[in-house]
């Protein structure tokens, strides 16, 4: 196996066990670091990528948004909730760096724009 496989496929689980955490603590986002482990393991491995697209994780949290479709209203809550979070303590920690504050005020922007208006919502499923 050559040295760009290892390194996705460790990557991969990096990706897998930080988005695993992050799905039951709130603070951890899940799905940045799950897209992450689905990228790294279709490039390192057919049967990798296959186990991974087929687990309860994958399907719960990326499956509609990988194929198109878009996400519920609470899985997009959720990660505009951990991203605000995570970028405040970063914004209040830049106390004496207002360059740093306004570029970070401007990515949580974009991303609550694009979470809001370019990611499709989608119809809960009614249990």
């Amino acid at each position: 196996m050559n040295v760009k496989k290892m390194v996705y496929i460790i990557l991969g689980g990096v990706g897998l066990i930080l988005g695993t955490i992050g799905s039951v603590v709130p603070v951890l986002p899940t799905f940045p670091f799950l897209l992450m482990a689905a990228f790294c393991f279709g490039k390192s491995s057919e049967k990798l990528h296959n186990w991974f697209t087929n687990t309860k994780l994958y399907k719960d949290n990326l499956e509609s948004y990988v194929a198109g479709k878009g996400m519920t209203w609470k899985t997009k809550m959720r990660i505009m909730i951990t991203v605000t979070v995570l970028m405040s303590i970063g914004f209040i920690m830049m106390s004496r760096v207002p360059v740093g504050r306004i570029i970070l005020a401007g990515v949580w922007l974009f991303h609550i724009i694009y979470f809001i208006f370019g990611v499709k919502t989608l119809k809960e499923a009614k249990a």
